[in-house]
């Protein structure tokens, strides 16, 4: 009898990914390989800013997830473009403009399911209507353009490696050292595997959680500010990739959407996944409508091959 390989679930992210960018590599000329591994990396750290965020919110318990993180993003983007004005001596207040815009978006995301007692998808929902409203209200249909130093740093590269993909590696670092090693990460945890058990071990629930919220709106406006540079500046639809992707690589990347269970680094493999296939199925030359299905059925066949952990 064939014992089936026991990996971690996360690890299956990366697997996929590396194998797409050996067919990819092979199918265009070796040449290409690191410019293609480049592009993954540059574009998957957006995707894991945002990810990672809201794997906080997910796992702080079931049905608990921020739709907002696009509105947010695109917010965040704007606020921290108009208080910058294109000058590069207003890159921190317009850093911390983006930051406060976030996290006072993820406590009114909060404050919306607790107070009037809605569930999260749809009271992060219709916040997300009330960001996107802010955000054309500031900016209208114009493109805010991002502070010359902003646009460096997010090009910047040391040795051929891009300096930003390893600052936002540097943020997953963080996210499993709160996880695994601070008070509230344990708290989340426990929160999201049992909440009446949380508040029996005395947990502040609502603290918890809206400390989860506040990280991903947070991270969702962080990512908005990076992109924003990235990008050539703040559009209106610039989040919208991000709202089933933010979800996805969360999922993907082995955190429990019955919440409980959350691994940072998974989201990476997930991140990469979709942008190496992505340039896969571009490579190839596939058309759009192709590609969407056989994005679909990939992410499907990965999520039911991929061993459930064990609830112990």
């Amino acid at each position: 009898m064939t014992r089936r390989l026991s990996l971690a679930p996360w690890t299956y992210g990366f697997i996929v990914a590396l194998a797409m960018w050996v067919g990819t590599s092979a199918y265009s000329g070796i040449g290409s390989a690191g410019a293609t591994l480049s592009g993954a990396l540059a574009f998957g750290a957006f995707s894991v800013v945002v990810g990672t965020g809201q794997m906080f919110v997910v796992a702080s318990g079931p049905g608990n997830i921020d739709l907002s993180v696009p509105s947010v993003l695109t917010l965040g983007a704007y606020v921290s473009m108009t208080v910058m004005q294109g000058s590069d001596g207003m890159l921190l207040p317009g850093l911390l403009a983006a930051l406060a815009v976030g996290a006072v978006a993820g406590a009114a995301n909060f404050l919306a399911i607790v107070a009037l007692r809605l569930p999260p998808i749809i009271a992060t929902l219709a916040w997300s209507f009330v960001f996107q409203s802010l955000a054309f209200n500031l900016g209208g249909q114009a493109t805010l353009k991002p502070p010359a130093g902003l646009s460096r740093f997010t090009s910047m590269s040391l040795g051929g490696v891009q300096f930003m993909p390893i600052a936002v590696m540097v943020l997953t670092l963080v996210a499993m050292v709160v996880l695994k090693r601070t008070v509230w990460g344990r708290q989340l945890l426990a929160t999201g595997q049992s909440e009446p058990a949380a508040r029996l071990a005395g947990i502040n629930v609502a603290r918890v959680r809206l400390i989860a919220y506040m990280l991903c709106g947070t991270a969702a406006a962080l990512a908005g500010f990076l992109l924003a540079g990235f990008s050539g500046g703040a559009a209106l639809n610039m989040g919208d990739a991000y709202l089933m992707e933010s979800i996805a690589v969360v999922v993907l990347g082995g955190t429990s959407v019955a919440g409980g269970q959350a691994n940072a680094v998974g989201i990476w493999g997930a991140a990469l996944f979709f942008n190496l296939m992505s340039t896969m199925l571009n490579t190839f030359g596939i058309q759009a409508g192709v590609r969407f299905l056989l994005t679909g059925v990939l992410i499907i066949l990965i999520v039911a091959l991929v061993p459930r952990p064990r609830v112990r």
